[in-house]
């Protein structure tokens, strides 16, 4: 169902046995699968702990995400500094080059 002011739209998903409406501006597909995504993720941390409690499931799912969230930024991070580096020493590289370049055009 689409908004009045078209701003976005309100998604009916069903999570852990439960029924909400989300509003997202996102599309419709990938609200869906965010939520069929923490579905999952919730019955597997009920599974693995044995636990039923839905508000217990929920935070230590949200645990969950969370450890991958701060996981996958350290890794971004970590490849960022990377790329920076690389490119800082193909830009001396470059330069040199350049330089080279430079020297062998004014001698001739």
């Amino acid at each position: 169902m689409t908004d009045i002011n078209n701003q976005g739209q309100t998604i009916r998903v069903e999570i852990y046995d439960r029924q909400y409406h989300i509003h997202s501006t996102a599309d419709e597909k990938y609200t869906r699968q965010l939520a069929k995504s923490v579905d999952a993720a919730m019955r597997s941390v009920a599974e693995k702990t044995h636990t039923v409690e839905s508000l217990r499931v929920a935070v230590l799912t949200a645990l969950h995400f969370a450890d991958r969230y701060e996981r996958l930024n350290e890794r971004f991070e970590k490849l960022s500094g990377m790329v920076s580096e690389k490119s800082s020493k193909i830009r001396e590289a470059l330069d040199a080059a350049d330089k080279t370049t430079d020297d062998i055009t004014s001698v001739g």
